[in-house]
């Protein structure tokens, strides 16, 4: 009996444990999966293949493939592409974290990624 108790709240608590958070600040207005993103801080998550980047006030999610990197980045770095008044995230490097967000776009976007580096 008390094995059962003990794999039900294992069970319980994986269950309540979601996906591991990250927090970001940008500094200029971006967009990120057709919605607007003001300067501030979010809140970044990683559900199902789509990243969710989120505050108070606005929800933003987009696919996107998680890279590794050998070491650790040191700070966040927000890749941006794109003109105007609110480029597009291209790239998010987590800092504490050896992971790099590359959104997912279409091929004419692509392109833009390899002539800009």
């Amino acid at each position: 009996m008390k094995k059962l108790v003990c794999l039900l709240a294992i069970a319980a608590s994986l269950a309540v444990a979601g996906p591991k958070s990250y927090y970001l600040k940008l500094y200029q207005a971006s967009t990120l999966g057709g919605k607007r993103l003001s300067p501030g801080e979010y809140k970044v998550e990683i559900v199902d293949q789509k990243a969710v980047i989120r505050n108070s006030d606005v929800k933003a999610e987009a696919p996107v493939t998680v890279e590794t990197a050998d070491t650790k980045y040191k700070t966040s770095a927000v890749r941006l592409v794109g003109g105007g008044d609110a480029p597009r995230i291209d790239t998010i490097k987590l800092g504490g974290t050896n992971m790099k967000l590359v959104f997912n776009t279409d091929a004419a976007t692509n392109a833009d990624r390899s002539t800009n580096q």
